[in-house]
């Protein structure tokens, strides 16, 4: 067995010098493109739909937050908390009702602790969640999260997302100095070059004007106003199927849980004292019709028959109560435009697979990097030199949020089934190495926790997944055959993570310190 391990740490060696080398040319490739995608976004940021002003304009407020979903409204209460005057339009300030945002991360809790918003998730019925469990062909693992440095009170937190924006929504409005308004934005008022506010219609109709030196965008994923501050590439790979499975007993407690099903993934995780969320993904963009019963009945005899035999029955009662939802899983890379006056946050900005539960980790993460930026700041009128200030926050951001970003994308692909014989023994060997506990349990758990979310701990343990399941094959008696496919693990994983990185930014996610904009983080003087 020793002598088995030895040959793989020997292999692993070579191979992994072979990605590094790879991980090397595609930064350099990277660095090429950047310069030439720089100049294309500067002749679109020219063709923005935009409302043009004549003149002076009176500023409203300090800060303008479009939209108050949990970005918004956690930073409308971070920015009032600083003594900025907020001005938030909200499209709809009655509760939410989504079947996602209600797992929130360690890390996320964390970042909620710093920005003091802690007690938002507290009179909701929100449930701790400590780790997950792994479902495959019958077998099961168990993954906690590494909580052991952390207080007692640090854990995951499954909930209502509705409940907990209008908790975020309550805190806010009850400041003096937030303005908290139901209104529709219709578009940014710019002048110039600049944007100076926004033009909104109220519930009651009425067509308004708001003036604020900064506009900051968190209006969600179906964002109508991205466009005039970012190259928005939206991809939709899957979409999720929604059931709420009440009185059900999780095989492990306080746990999300992963099966590893065919076509593809079916979460688990506790929202209240007596209700479990489940989330059925189907590739692509079309699902079964659920007017029809083809939902249902997809539901009943492709579905239920994967799913641990524990949760079967409330599973079906879930089904047969009709309550089914659906939405597309979208992700988008944070491509932005640095525009005088605009900012953007939230799912407005950048998305990710919903699998691993990192959306909300990753918008308050930006709050807290964009606080402490703008916290040096006695005020924000000087546009131009403000936004060239606030580019450090695209680059101060990369490391956490496309670390998050990167594995979700990644581990959707590894999770998911494949006909091919590569793509197979990769999925095997990464619940296998979930499976071996250690080190190779609590590495990717911290990522996906949002614990430690570093980009080299993240290729580090992609590749280790990748080169044990090469191990797995040829040991303990390699053939031509099983090379060939060894071979293809290694390039099918570099498949999988080296195009997500490079959307992302190699060179920003890696190397933060080469971008100009990571220098810029000395206040302008006011």
């Amino acid at each position: 067995m020793a002598d088995q391990y030895t040959w793989g740490l020997i292999l692993g060696a070579v191979l992994g010098l072979v990605a590094v080398y790879n991980l090397g040319l595609l930064a350099l490739y990277n660095l090429v493109m950047r310069s030439k995608s720089e100049d294309n976004g500067a002749d679109s940021l020219r063709k923005t739909p935009t409302t043009a002003l004549n003149g002076e304009c009176p500023f409203d407020a300090d800060v303008i937050v479009v939209g108050a979903g949990v970005a918004g409204a956690a930073l409308a209460n971070t920015l009032a908390k600083d003594g900025r005057r907020v001005h938030v339009i909200e499209r709809d300030l009655s509760e939410p009702d989504r079947i996602v945002g209600e797992l929130l991360q360690p890390g996320g809790y964390l970042k909620l602790i710093e920005l003091g918003l802690e007690d938002c998730v507290e009179q909701i019925d929100a449930q701790r969640v400590f780790g997950y469990a792994l479902f495959k062909d019958g077998n099961r693992t168990q993954i906690s999260y590494p909580l052991e440095k952390f207080h007692s009170d640090v854990a995951g937190r499954g909930f209502h997302n509705g409940r907990f924006v209008q908790r975020l929504r309550e805190k806010a409005a009850s400041l003096p100095n937030v303005r908290l308004e139901q209104g529709t934005v219709t578009s940014l008022l710019e002048e110039k070059g600049t944007i100076k506010g926004v033009q909104y219609k109220t519930k009651a109709g009425e067509e308004l004007t708001a003036y604020a030196p900064l506009t900051i965008v968190c209006d969600g994923c179906f964002s109508n106003l991205r466009r005039s501050l970012c190259n928005p590439k939206v991809d939709v790979p899957s979409c999720f199927v929604g059931l709420v499975l009440e009185n059900c007993n999780l095989p492990f407690e306080n746990h999300g849980h992963v099966v590893l099903a065919d076509p593809s993934p079916i979460l688990f995780y506790p929202i209240s004292s007596n209700e479990v969320r489940c989330l059925v993904d189907i590739p692509g963009q079309k699902v079964p019709s659920i007017s029809n019963g083809e939902m249902a009945n997809y539901l009943k005899t492709v579905v239920a028959p994967q799913i641990p035999r524990e949760i079967f029955h409330s599973f079906v009662a879930a089904v047969d109560g009709g309550n089914i939802k659906t939405m597309p899983n979208r992700s988008m890379p944070a491509a932005p435009y640095p525009t005088p006056g605009a900012l953007l946050m939230g799912d407005a900005f950048n998305m990710r697979h919903p699998l691993t539960g990192g959306g909300m980790t990753v918008a308050l993460s930006d709050i807290v990097i964009l606080r402490n930026l703008l916290r040096h700041l006695s005020n924000l009128n000087d546009a131009p030199a403000l936004c060239n200030y606030l580019e450090s926050f695209y680059t101060l951001r990369k490391p956490v949020a496309s670390t998050i970003n990167t594995l979700a994308g990644a581990l959707y692909q590894v999770f998911s089934a494949s006909p091919d014989e590569a793509r197979k023994e990769m999925r095997q060997a990464c619940f296998d190495y979930l499976s071996l506990g250690g080190i190779f349990s609590s590495g990717p758990v911290s990522l996906l926790s949002g614990l430690n979310p570093r980009p080299l701990i993240l290729v580090f343990h992609f590749f280790a997944v990748a080169i044990y399941g090469v191990g797995r094959i040829l040991l303990p008696f390699p053939s031509p055959y099983r090379f060939w496919i060894g071979a293809r693990i290694i390039t099918s994983a570099s498949g999988i993570i080296f195009p997500i990185m490079k959307a992302e930014g190699l060179r920003q996610m890696f190397f933060p310190a080469t971008v100009p904009a990571y220098y810029y983080q000395a206040p302008p003087s006011n």
